[in-house]
């Protein structure tokens, strides 16, 4: 999860030579997690810097009892709840209805599934990054899956070319009360997919069987419909978190597990949803 650090002449402030390696080693997972929590590349991208720059002012906020990835989450974690938590502070109509969801779910729940299957942290782990007891994180986590699961279901285009992967997250986002619209192996299927039944979801890989690429295939979808969200499923998830925008806000790294798929769909049906919770 991250390098273990050890402090400097025996104080608890982290030596900033390996702080430094910590932080550049797991930065790309705090932006995603910041990203899907968030439910904005700006909004992520905003406390996930001013994390960094508390840091530097006082590492002490480091927690080095824990590992590097776990310290780190927590430092973040202490920046955004001082700040409100706020999820977007855009004024787009997805913003809007990101906040009044947010309203009607269990504190802190959403935080506690997105540190459990998308960042894989364990029980106790997570229990030290939000600053709540194990049994507290463990009652989050069971609330935080049925809250989401049950604010809202929606029609998904998969964009995946290998057949039992692509069978497996079918199966999956149906026991989950989604509909699939279709499933593409190439960029050009996908796009004929997807315009001519439009999706609420797409999730895609990013190899495709004919060499093409399904970010290509998103991006040219998104220009026709470009508030869907997309979630994408790589073994190489760093590539996608380089700075550059657009960047996805749900990714999902191969070798993948059920818990994390469901996690991410209803994250992202969650924030695209213009009905409220139980629609």
């Amino acid at each position: 999860m991250g390098k273990d650090l050890q402090t400097s002449q025996g104080s608890s402030v982290p030596n900033p030579s390996q702080l430094a390696d910590v932080v550049g080693e797991n930065l790309p997972f705090l932006r995603r997690y910041a990203r899907a929590l968030t439910g904005s590349q700006e909004t992520g991208d905003t406390y996930a810097s001013a994390t960094l720059e508390a840091l530097i002012e006082d590492a002490s906020i480091f927690d080095d009892s824990v590992s590097g990835k776990a310290a780190l989450f927590r430092a973040f974690h202490l920046i955004w709840s001082s700040a409100g938590s706020p999820v977007s502070d855009g004024d787009d109509a997805m913003s809007r209805r990101a906040q009044g969801h947010m309203a009607q779910l269990t504190p802190n729940s959403r935080e506690a599934l997105l540190l459990h299957t998308i960042e894989e942290f364990p029980l106790g782990e997570i229990a030290v990054i939000m600053q709540v007891s194990e049994p507290e994180a463990r009652d989050l986590l069971d609330r935080a899956r049925a809250e989401m699961e049950d604010s809202v279901t929606g029609r998904i285009l998969i964009i995946e070319d290998e057949a039992i992967i692509a069978m497996d997250i079918e199966g999956i986002v149906t026991s989950m009360g989604h509909a699939v619209t279709g499933i593409a192996r190439t960029r050009a299927r996908a796009v004929e997919l997807g315009r001519n039944d439009r999706p609420d979801l797409i999730l895609a890989d990013i190899q495709l069987a004919d060499d093409s690429s399904g970010i290509d295939a998103v991006n040219e979808l998104l220009q026709s419909f470009p508030e869907t969200p997309v979630i994408f499923i790589t073994a190489f998830p760093e590539r996608l978190l380089t700075g550059d925008r657009p960047e996805p806000a749900f990714l999902i790294s191969k070798p993948y597990t059920e818990e994390q798929v469901r996690s991410a769909v209803s994250q992202a049906m969650f924030f695209a949803s213009t009905e409220g919770l139980g629609g």
